[in-house]
C-alpha cells in the first residue's frame, strides 16, 4: 500500500495533464498540535504528497528558513517518535495523502533502523528521505524499509554524473527527487534547460516519477518547474508561514497561513503545463 499510495498522487496527477504538488513542513514547529492541523491544511489545500521534517541539529542540506524551523521543533522537545505520532494520527483522518518523511540518518540509526522502518509502517508513513545516507552506506535503512514496503527516495544534484544516476537509481523507489542546485534549501533555481536534462536523466536511469525542489518559492516558479518534471517541492517558503505567524504572535494561525500559500501553490501547478 504505501509505495503504490506514493505511485497513485502521481499518476493521479498525470492524468490531470499536472505535476503532483509536494509540500514540506517541519514537524514540532511550534507545536506537535499545530503541526498536525497543518498536516490537514496541506492536504486540504492541494498538496498531493506531504513531505514531513524530522527535526536534526546539525541539517546539512537545508537553508536558513528550515534550520531555524528545526531549532525551534528541537526548542519544543521533538523526537522523532514524536514525528511518526504525529504522522499516525494524521493517517488516522486521511487515507489517501502519501506522507514521506525527511530527515537524517543519526536519529533513525539512534532508533534502530528495523525498529524505525517498523514504527514508520505502523504510523502510515508510505517512504523516507535521509539526506545525508548515500546509496553506498544505507543498504541496512532500505532492506528495513523494504520488509515493509516504504519507498527508499534519493536525492540527484546537477552534479550527478551519468554513472552516479545509476547508483542512485538502483534501489530507489517511489519517487527520484531532483534538486534544482547545488545547494541548500531555499537557494537559487538553476536553468530550465540544466533542470531539464537532470530530471531526463533521473527518469531514464531510475524508471519512476522526479519531482524537483530546493529554490521554489513562489506561484510562478512552481509553473514554471511543473512543465520540466512529474512533481514540484516547496518547502522554506511554506515553513516561513509558520515564522511569520510567530513573529504575529499568533501561532495557531500557522496552519491558516500555510493552507492559503499552498492553496495558491497548487492553483499554479495546476494551471502549469496549460
Amino acid at each position: 500500500m504505501p509505495i503504490s499510495r506514493i505511485s497513485a498522487a502521481f499518476e493521479k496527477a498525470e492524468s490531470h495533464n499536472r505535476a503532483a504538488f509536494v509540500a514540506y513542513m517541519m514537524c514540532g514547529d511550534p507545536d506537535l498540535d499545530t503541526s498536525f492541523e497543518a498536516m490537514k491544511a496541506l492536504a486540504d489545500n492541494g498538496a498531493d504528497v506531504i513531505e514531513l521534517g524530522a527535526p536534526f541539529t546539525d541539517p546539512m542540506a537545508d537553508g536558513p528558513a528550515i534550520q531555524k524551523a528545526a531549532l525551534r521543533s528541537l526548542a519544543n522537545g521533538t523526537k522523532l517518535a514524536d514525528v511518526l505520532s504525529t504522522a499516525k494520527r494524521f493517517r488516522e483522518t486521511n487515507q489517501d495523502t502519501p506522507i514521506i518523511i525527511m530527515g537524517y540518518a543519526n536519529p533513525i540509526h539512534k532508533m534502530g533502523y528495523a525498529e524505525f522502518a517498523r514504527a514508520a509502517s505502523e504510523a502510515g508513513v508510505d517512504g523516507v528521505i535521509t539526506v545525508d545516507l548515500p546509496p553506498e552506506e544505507d543498504e541496512e535503512l532500505r532492506l528495513g524499509l523494504a520488509e515493509v514496503d516504504l519507498a527508499v527516495i534519493r536525492l540527484a544534484t546537477p552534479t550527478t554524473t551519468d554513472d552516479r544516476m545509476k547508483i542512485v537509481a538502483d534501489g530507489s523507489s517511489g519517487f527520484v527527487y531532483y534538486v534544482s542546485v547545488a545547494g541548500i534549501t531555499g537557494s537559487g533555481t538553476g536553468a530550465q534547460t540544466d533542470i531539464q536534462a537532470g530530471v531526463d536523466r533521473a527518469k531514464n536511469a531510475s524508471g519512476l516519477p522526479v519531482a524537483v525542489g530546493f529554490g521554489v518559492k513562489t506561484p510562478e516558479q512552481a509553473a514554471e518547474f511543473s512543465r520540466l518534471a512529474n512533481g514540484v517541492v516547496v518547502g522554506s517558503a511554506i515553513v516561513e508561514e509558520v515564522r511569520l505567524a510567530i513573529e504575529a504572535g499568533a501561532p495557531e494561525d500557522a496552519p491558516k497561513r500555510m493552507g492559503a500559500l499552498v492553496k495558491s501553490l497548487a492553483g499554479a501547478i495546476a494551471t502549469g503545463r496549460s
